[in-house]
Parts: C-alpha cells; sequence; structure tokens
C-alpha cells in the first residue's frame, strides 16, 4: 500500500483526536495562528480546510479573517456575510451577532471590507471588539487566518496566539520568505510555539526536503525550534475546490490532499501547547493592541532621530 493509499485510509476509518490541554487548567480557547511569508502560497486554503479537520474531531471550531479587508474565508466557503467586523467596531452589531455558522460544522467571522488594518481602531471601537471576544468562550479552537508577510498587523496577530503555524511551498521565494516571517516573530520572541506545513508538495521526499531546511536555518540562525507538521500535495481537487468555493476536504475527501490534511491534524492536535494567556481570547487582542501600538511609536520615535 503506497503513502497516499495510507493517508486516504487514516481519513476514512476516523482520527478519534482530541484537544491535548494542560492539567489543572480551566478549559478555554486555543488560538492558532496560521501565517505565511508570502501570499499564493495556500494560506488561506490551508486555514479553511484545517479547521474543518479539527471541527471533524468534535471540537468547536471558529475562524477568524485575520486578512481583512480581502476576506478570503468566507469566499472560500461560498457565503457572503450580511455583516462583518465593520458593523462590530462601528458599534452597530454585537461580535456574536455577525458570527456564520457553515454546514461545514465550523463558525466564521469574516473581514470587515475598509477595515484592512486592525491596529487602526480608536479606542472605544478597540473596546467594542474586545468585549465582543469576551463573549465568545465556547470554542475549542480559534484559528486566525492572517494576511501575508511581516507587517505590524500580521505579527501583532501572530504574538498573543499559543501557537503559529507557517505554511510555505517549495518555491525557493517561499522558502526565503518564510525564514524572513519566523526571523521576524523571533526578534519578538523567541518562545513562541512555531510549526511549518509544507504545501503543494509532488512528493513525501520534496516535502520533508524543505520542511528541514526552513527547520534547519532557523536553528542554525534563530536558535529557535520549529516544528515539522506535516506536507500537503499538489492536487487538482484542491484547485477545483477553490473555484466551486467548496473545501476539498468535504468536497473531495478521498483526495490526496484530504488525506495530508487528516495527517497533519493529528500531529497537530496530539502535540500539547501552552496556553499563553489566562484571560483567553480577550487577553489576546489586548496584547496585539499593546504590540500594534508599541511598534507605532517605536516607528514614530525613528522618524524622529532621522529627522
Amino acid at each position: 500500500m503506497d503513502q497516499a493509499a495510507n493517508l486516504r485510509k487514516l481519513t476514512e476509518t476516523g482520527t478519534g483526536l482530541k484537544l491535548v490541554q494542560p492539567q489543572d487548567t480551566v478549559k478555554k480557547t486555543k488560538i492558532i495562528a496560521v501565517a505565511s511569508g508570502k501570499g499564493g502560497v495556500g494560506k488561506s486554503t490551508v486555514s479553511v480546510n484545517l479547521a474543518i479537520s479539527i471541527a471533524r474531531t468534535g471540537l468547536k471550531v471558529l475562524i477568524f479573517d485575520g486578512d481583512l479587508g480581502l476576506a478570503n474565508v468566507n469566499v472560500l466557503l461560498g457565503i457572503i456575510p450580511k455583516y462583518n467586523l465593520y458593523h462590530v467596531v462601528k458599534g452597530h452589531k454585537s461580535l456574536k451577532d455577525i458570527v456564520i455558522s457553515t454546514p461545514e460544522g465550523v463558525d466564521i467571522i469574516a473581514g470587515a471590507s475598509g477595515y484592512s488594518q486592525l491596529a487602526n481602531l480608536n479606542e472605544t471601537q478597540r473596546n467594542n471588539l474586545i468585549k465582543g471576544f469576551a463573549e465568545l468562550d465556547r470554542y475549542d479552537v480559534m484559528i486566525i487566518d492572517t494576511g501575508a508577510g511581516i507587517s505590524a498587523n500580521v505579527i501583532g496577530l501572530v504574538m498573543p496566539a499559543d501557537e503559529v503555524i507557517v505554511v510555505t511551498t517549495p518555491e525557493p521565494t517561499s522558502i526565503t520568505d518564510s525564514y524572513g516571517l519566523i526571523k521576524s516573530i523571533v526578534s519578538q520572541s523567541k518562545d513562541k510555539n512555531l510549526k511549518i506545513i509544507v504545501n503543494r508538495v509532488r512528493s513525501a521526499i520534496e516535502g520533508k526536503k524543505v520542511a528541514d531546511r526552513v527547520i534547519d536555518i532557523s536553528g542554525q540562525f534563530l536558535e529557535v525550534q520549529v516544528e515539522n507538521l506535516g506536507f500537503i500535495f499538489q492536487d487538482e481537487e484542491v484547485e477545483k475546490s477553490i473555484r466551486e468555493q467548496k473545501p476539498f476536504i468535504i468536497g473531495a475527501p478521498r483526495s490526496k490532499a484530504a488525506a495530508c490534511l487528516t495527517r497533519v491534524t493529528h500531529t497537530l492536535l496530539q502535540t500539547e501547547g501552552g496556553y499563553t494567556d489566562e484571560e483567553g481570547l480577550t487577553g489576546f487582542f489586548k496584547k496585539f493592541f499593546s504590540f500594534v501600538d508599541f511598534k507605532e511609536k517605536e516607528m514614530e520615535e525613528r522618524m524622529e532621530e532621522d529627522n
């Protein structure tokens, strides 16, 4: 039986997985940020399908579209939201009012057109957002689909997360930019729980080779450990699913990509990760705003020095 067949068998027989939580702690939401050094690597596709795969294990999952202005998450699910974060920050709707439940078993918070930068919110708008997340304590996992690159908005969403998944491909530019993203994260904290997924690989050997390269150079030059979550095969079913706006884990459950994603889910949920903040989702966004304020002040000081 080849590797693809083995992975497919895992998908068909089910995983029986559960979220590994620290002992002697109150259950709370685990926050996983999915990021990439450059666009076009399939980060949002991985985020959505991973969320659905996790939800299939019986966990309650929320997807937060952190790439706000582009609204990739709802597009991939074929959803046109009536309300989004714009209505929350303006005080027109509460956060729980804009949460969309999907047939795929996950809930989503769509991005806000015209509010591409959460960092630009005023104090009232920030408080509306933080207050809203305080009411969303029923989820086991929140996956944040961040924007691509290393902007303050992206790094700000990554830093307070419990775990960070970097999505890359075998392309040299993607590998280089993934390292750049990891370097930017490590420059702020060397204690982040970093993981990597190699997307669009042609073979298992290629997937391992790319992951090992990123892991080795990160360890050598940044002195940080990056965990290999696995790879996802290049698969025409993925491209088809994007066109049809139906996640491949649902539309093509017997595909090579779906089998790989099931294996990634198994690895992710069986790895115990620390919870970074006792305040959960509210603590996450308080830390986010503190980070972007710090970076803004830092930039202003540099500009003054240059003048």
